[in-house]
């Protein structure tokens, strides 16, 4: 562990952004999965300048992005080592830790015996329990839960159980209440919900719109994370978007809320524009919940190329000292069938101003060589699994 070589380092997580197959596809049902490819094939050809520039073609050939002669960044790609594909296990993945036993998910709704053991401590009816978009369900049960109180209870791709409800229905202070009973209730190893969220919303029929009063009631990480050593060792741990609810605000020094991608963007440079010394950690939600489970490869690809527009500013306001890392946390093919995450590689860019020309970094065998990348920068202990790439650098 040398002394720090990058004053800062600035992670971005495009979430689900995958880059082809992983080789352990077929296992999880998803051979042939590209997002990236397949959404550049839609859109007859992604246009991503600054990103070409970095050399994401060099990773992979990705339709409409140039492969350039001199990648300015590092690139490579990197395989999961847990067993899962939801956003909780890559991003705890990426610091340092390794999930051998999935998070549950429940395609087919929540179990008869669980239901009727959250309706008694609840005092409250449940409808929905299945897979839905938070908007949608709104849509067909919405008036139904405000002339009864029964609540709405859905899930996704993720390992999530999430309880809307209207304001004027069930006050605030109940709906957290519920969402704690159900979170005690899933700790137990045969449920093994990776979050609760409350949903709370207001409106009529017709015209219901969710408010900024979510709240998410995490598992938090059964081991310490890089975050964990970062903030030990007297460094910034800075959390942008829905990363402080990822890890359940472990090892996070501040927590900056976002509401988009572009919002994310924003709260970035604002980031970049102050003064720190350790890490800034962001997730770009949208391109997951937006576009992949909606299986909309166009919304998608129009994402992608508004975030590389906004990547052209980051790289010019990045210093001399600080480190650029951008990868994902698994994949979310939209061409592929379900609505369900795909089991991927995912890219990895790691560039500073002074490097001359980036070089390959391979394939890496764990996102955790991210997390060992970092805590070796900053000195601190490193995460049992993951391999540092510092020195390549």
């Amino acid at each position: 562990m040398g002394k720090k070589q990058f004053k800062r380092i600035f992670l971005i997580v495009m979430d689900s952004v995958g880059i082809g197959e992983a080789p352990d596809a077929a296992a999880f049902g998803d051979e042939g999965s590209h997002t990236l490819k397949h959404i550049a094939e839609k859109m007859n050809g992604l246009t991503m300048p600054n990103m070409a520039k970095l050399g994401l073609s060099h990773i992979d050939e990705i339709p409409g992005v140039e492969k350039v002669d001199k990648p300015a960044a590092h690139f490579g790609m990197m395989q999961e080592a847990s067993s899962g594909k939801d956003t909780m296990t890559g991003h705890w993945e990426i610091m340092g830790l390794k999930i051998e036993e999935p998070f549950q998910v429940f395609p087919d709704g929540f179990p008869p015996e669980l239901v009727s053991e959250l309706e008694k401590q609840w005092g409250r009816k449940m409808i929905g329990n299945k897979v839905a978009s938070g908007t949608e369900i709104l849509d067909e049960l919405g008036e139904a839960h405000v002339k009864t109180g029964d609540l709405i209870v859905y899930t996704s791709a993720d390992s999530v159980l999430q309880i809307a409800a209207h304001e004027d229905v069930v006050p605030l202070e109940e709906l957290y209440d519920i969402c704690e009973k159900a979170r005690k209730l899933t700790l137990d190893p045969k449920y093994m919900v990776g979050r609760i969220i409350a949903r709370p919303f207001i409106g009529e029929n017709g015209k219901w719109e969710r408010t900024p009063n979510r709240h998410d009631y995490a598992l938090k990480p059964f081991s310490r994370t890089v975050m964990n050593e970062l903030l030990d060792g007297g460094f910034d741990s800075i959390a942008l978007g829905k990363i402080s609810d990822i890890y359940d605000g472990e090892g996070i020094s501040e927590a900056i809320r976002t509401v988009s991608n572009d919002d994310g963007m924003e709260k970035l440079i604002e980031t970049i524009h102050k003064p720190f010394t350790g890490l800034s950690f962001l997730n770009l939600v949208d391109f997951d919940a937006k576009f992949g489970h909606r299986r909309d490869p166009i919304g998608y690809g129009q994402a992608l190329e508004q975030f590389d527009r906004q990547m052209a500013q980051v790289i010019q306001e990045l210093g001399e000292n600080d480190l650029l890392i951008i990868t994902a946390d698994h994949g979310n093919d939209p061409t592929h069938p379900g609505t369900d995450h795909t089991r991927e590689l995912v890219p990895l860019l790691v560039y500073n101003k002074n490097q001359k020309e980036g070089k390959d970094l391979g394939t890496r065998q764990t996102f955790a060589d991210i997390g060992a990348t970092i805590a070796d920068n900053f000195g601190v202990e490193l995460p049992k699994h993951g391999k540092s790439f510092l020195e390549e650098l």
